[in-house]
């Protein structure tokens, strides 16, 4: 009875998507304003840019995960004066630290700036669903965070993902973070563009990379931000003498990447709870026979939805927006890679660079043909819902203007700041809201239930498998 109950509700969503493509009626198009704060970044110094008291003292700390299924973090920081301490201490009691294990430690100049030295540790062999205590730095200038270990890889494994983009370092970005942090989310889908840092010059750019790791220390340095890189990490400056694409990026936030078989730190895969997460790059060549095109069709065979049914995709460019800024720029990666996800039944795919939030139905476009005049996207329910989360708060503002009448495909859009939770809870489904914030206050404004993508689909054939049996 439970298992028909289940197809009967499934039934009933795939009609009213199908609905929805078919007659012509779109969703909504958010009338609201948000102006409360300018586009303006924090003065450098800004108590949320506070540089930690004492000699030396670890600051910048993020972590991220460590290894293919969260048994493992990369514990980050930066010490100013000279390299110190780089081991970790760390342990499940507050205090005692029955473990440790030693980093690396880099540093990078971009023009006349030199980073301080940049400390990269993996702690691994964790017991997944603990409490982890860690400690860096030295004598009077240590600090101490905590983390928690997800629980073990499982269908059923409940979960609550943040997901944000377009950052930056402006109040409205420090009201998205805070906000954030009080959401319940246990680990930060980050989907590009991070500091915003290249809109500096000169000296400024490093600077403004260290404010932003402060920043955002008060989140992710107590949980996992799985990193993906956008355009402004790109910094192609050579005014500045500076060619060398996301230096800055792949000297400060450490990737798993080996873990998952990638031979790039700019795209890569980790499982986490019931998730399986890839992580792409719109800003590194990915057509046919590249890199990336056969990391992503080997790492596609490699999900296993028995035991991580939700599949979520990151990316900075968004494949399907109906936003004026930007309009079309994920087209070729949409032309290369979306009949992949369509036919992996990908669940999500989130995506930044477009400063507003729009969330579609679920949609595609793979049998466009320029002859027959087939190239508008249809309601298709083995294809992902793509969700444009670029709404972080950063100082270019937000993008206002909407194509007009809203497309078919769009379910609901809105030019405002916020973030977004995925809280997954079995192998069945999710609730998914976006929270805007209004005036100072997180507001749920969209909010849906998702049924997952692989065991939806075959609710009918393991009834009449268990029937036969």
């Amino acid at each position: 009875m439970a298992e028909l109950w289940c197809e009967m509700v499934v039934a009933i969503m795939g009609m009213i998507v199908l609905s929805f493509g078919r007659s012509g009626i779109a969703g909504k198009t958010s009338t609201f304003v948000r102006s409360e704060w300018p586009s303006l970044d924090i003065p450098p110094d800004n108590q949320a840019f506070a540089i930690p008291k004492g000699r030396n003292a670890p600051q910048q700390v993020h972590i991220t995960q460590g290894d293919y299924d969260g048994k493992a973090v990369i514990i980050s920081w930066v010490t100013t004066e000279e390299a110190g301490q780089i081991e970790v201490k760390y342990g499940t009691l507050e205090n005692q630290y029955a473990f440790s294990a030693k980093g690396v430690v880099t540093t990078y100049t971009f023009y006349n700036y030199t980073s301080g030295y940049i400390h990269h540790c993996l702690v691994d062999g964790l017991e997944y669903d603990t409490k982890y205590y860690y400690k860096i730095g030295m004598d009077g200038s240590a600090r101490e965070f905590w983390f928690h270990t997800p629980p073990k890889i499982d269908p059923d494994a409940s979960y609550t993902f943040g997901i944000i983009g377009d950052l930056g370092q402006t109040y409205n970005s420090l009201s998205t973070l805070e906000h954030y942090i009080h959401s319940g989310g246990q680990t930060v889908l980050f989907v590009g563009d991070l500091s915003y840092a290249d809109r500096y010059e000169y000296d400024d750019v490093g600077i403004r990379w260290d404010s932003w790791g402060r920043f955002i220390e008060r989140s992710a340095a107590y949980q996992p931000w799985i990193w993906s890189a956008g355009n402004h990490e790109i910094e192609y400056m050579p005014n500045m003498g500076e060619v060398s694409p996301f230096k800055s990026y792949l000297h400060r936030f450490a990737t798993p990447h080996v873990a998952s078989n990638s031979t790039s730190p700019l795209w890569y895969a980790v499982r986490r709870a019931s998730a399986h997460i890839i992580v792409l790059s719109s800003y590194s060549p990915f057509v046919k026979y590249t890199p990336q095109w056969r990391w992503l069709q080997e790492e596609l065979r490699r999900v296993n939805r028995k035991k991580t049914p939700w599949l979520i995709i990151l990316m900075h460019v968004p494949l399907y927006s109906s936003n004026l800024a930007h309009y079309m720029e994920g087209e070729s990666m949409r032309a290369v890679y979306e009949d992949w996800f369509v036919h992996s039944k990908v669940d999500f795919i989130f995506a930044g660079h477009v400063h507003a939030y729009e969330r579609s139905y679920r949609i595609s476009n793979i049998y466009y043909n320029v002859s027959s005049g087939d190239c508008c996207p249809v309601p298709d329910t083995s294809a992902p819902v793509y969700m444009t989360v670029g709404d972080g708060g950063n100082q270019e503002g937000l993008a206002g203007r909407f194509w007009d009448p809203q497309p078919d495909y769009s379910a609901f859009r809105e030019a405002s700041y916020g973030h977004s939770t995925l809280e997954i809870r079995n192998r069945t489904h999710a609730f998914y809201h976006w929270n805007r914030n209004d005036n100072g206050k997180k507001v749920a404004i969209d909010s849906v239930v998702f049924h997952n993508q692989y065991w939806a689909s075959n609710l009918q054939r393991r009834r009449l498998k268990k029937r036969n049996s």
